[in-house]
């Protein structure tokens, strides 16, 4: 049968043409067996987030409205018996509301990032500002408890909440569900790039199950220890999706002098895959000061070029101050305890004083636990032949300069309590790059200097990310990307990973 048939053949009106029908071009693309597996995994997911918001939501709620009821007089309720009930529910109800709205549960920031936390965290404060509105209109009792109670206890309940589904998330990632089977596209050395990025554990998000090359290479990719399969050319893109069960594909690069290469892509997957992602080294570090704005049709990417003054950086230094101060007080009564037992395992000062590059090339002096023998400096230039850091980093996996207490210490991170002084000094940051020796920073290039455009911090990407494990390179880009990139929520998710990281040290030594 031709694709071109005549419809209704025996209707041939005066003036009128038998209507034609493309039939093979007007079918319009039926979803794959992968395609309806990832939008089946999404809605699972999405319908748990939604029971567990409710459930929260609703105790939280309801829990307001108890302390509310103890202290409202009797006459109140016996006028307004409904008024246990209908304040909650109206707060709940907006809640969940306005969590929908905000995309609180959108697949594209699940699992990885911090937009979902924001999102919840503006979801949440724009309800109780409606509340806060009603409140003043219509003056119902009970409103001023769910301002002061469910407000800040319910964002703490939710946030805490997606943290541990995520934590699930990422084990089922971690055994190949809930993520997405992904063909990665380009030219060899970008596609390994990408590779390398996502990692193989399918944390992130992205399965890697093949790719697509389209200049030479090996038969098969291998990538930190991972063999990922390889096709060629960029015609075999959707047969290579279509056999490998993707639905998502990432293009790396695209073919040159090829504009239409990502437009016809994304045509041939219709019905097969999800979405195409685009991949630029530029995110690598510009990533949160991108936005795209078309105009007549075409596409533009916006950078914003990044400011290292202003008033985000006095919103951080008080942050700085409330989180240093309330921490050197916390830990007053076992500094005392720490001191004693490195005196008794080595004589000598309980602390350690070293100089250190902060902000603008400034040095200052860095107050540690001495977790090292008295003379640890004289003994250094016998050990750098066998560094095991990375570039310019001198560290030693078994230092044998480290103390038997020091090394509990180094293990939990307490030695660097002492860094809070000088971060209520002014000298440092509670969260930025590592601070570095002037010995390191006499090596650096013009980009690694980049890391001295704010201060240096306690903890930092460099802290959560690996510590000693990651290489040069690595360091240097998770430090570019904080320095260029710095947010309050930002700072709050290192500070809370830190945390994590020091009672399950890695990489710590």
């Amino acid at each position: 049968m031709s694709a071109i048939e005549e419809v209704a053949p025996s209707l041939h009106l005066p003036g009128f043409a038998p209507r034609q029908v493309h039939r093979e071009a007007a079918v319009a693309p039926r979803p794959s067996k992968a395609l309806v597996s990832r939008q089946s995994w999404e809605r699972h997911y999405r319908r748990l987030l939604q029971v567990s918001d409710a459930t929260l939501i609703v105790l939280t709620c309801l829990l307001a409205s108890t302390f509310s009821l103890a202290a409202t007089a009797p006459k109140v309720l016996s006028a307004d018996p409904w008024l246990l009930v209908r304040v909650p529910l109206a707060t709940a109800l907006i809640w969940l509301l306005l969590l929908t709205l905000f995309n609180s549960r959108e697949a594209s920031i699940i699992g990885v990032g911090v937009a979902e936390y924001k999102r919840v965290a503006h979801a949440t404060g724009l309800a109780f500002g409606a509340l806060a509105i009603a409140f003043l209109l219509f003056e119902w009792e009970g409103i001023r408890t769910q301002l002061y109670f469910a407000l800040p206890a319910g964002i703490v309940a939710l946030v805490w909440s997606r943290w541990v589904w995520r934590r699930w998330l990422h084990r089922q990632r971690a055994s190949g569900r809930y993520s997405s089977r992904t063909v990665v596209v380009g030219y060899h050395e970008e596609v390994e790039y990408v590779l390398r990025t996502l990692g193989h554990g399918g944390r992130l998000g992205y399965q890697v199950v093949g790719t697509t090359i389209l200049d030479e290479a090996p038969s098969a990719l291998v990538v930190d220890g991972q063999v990922y399969p390889v096709t060629y050319g960029a015609r075999s893109v959707s047969t290579a999706a279509e056999e490998l069960h993707a639905d998502t594909i990432i293009v790396a690069s695209t073919p040159v002098r090829d504009p239409g290469f990502v437009k016809r892509l994304a045509w041939d997957l219709e019905g097969t895959a999800a979405e195409v992602v685009l991949s630029s080294r530029i995110a690598d570090v510009a990533g949160p000061r991108m936005s795209l704005r078309p105009i007549e049709g075409m596409p533009l990417i916006h950078v914003q070029i990044p400011r290292f003054d202003g008033g985000a950086y006095l919103l951080k230094r008080g942050l700085d101050i409330l989180v240093s101060a309330a921490a050197l007080i916390a830990f007053a009564p076992f500094a005392l305890i720490i001191a004693l037992l490195i005196k008794f395992d080595d004589p000598g000062p309980a602390f350690f004083r070293q100089s250190r590059v902060g902000r603008d090339g400034m040095d200052f002096k860095m107050l540690k636990f001495r977790s090292m023998r008295v003379d640890a400096e004289a003994q250094l230039a016998a050990l750098r032949a066998a560094n095991d850091g990375a570039g310019p980093l001198f560290k030693l996996k078994s230092d044998p300069r480290v103390t038997r207490v020091g090394q509990v210490l180094r293990k939990f991170s307490l030695d660097e309590v002492p860094q809070f002084w000088n971060v209520l000094r002014g000298d440092m940051s509670v969260v930025g790059p590592r601070p570095p020796l002037p010995d390191e920073v006499s090596m650096y290039d013009t980009s690694v200097s980049r890391r001295l455009y704010i201060k240096p911090g306690i903890t930092g990407p460099w802290q959560v990310g690996g510590r000693s494990d990651l290489s040069w390179e690595e360091s240097v880009r998770l430090d570019l990307r904080y320095v260029e990139n710095w947010s309050v929520f930002e700072d709050l998710r290192i500070m809370w990973r830190t945390a994590i990281v020091m009672v399950k040290p890695d990489g710590a030594y």
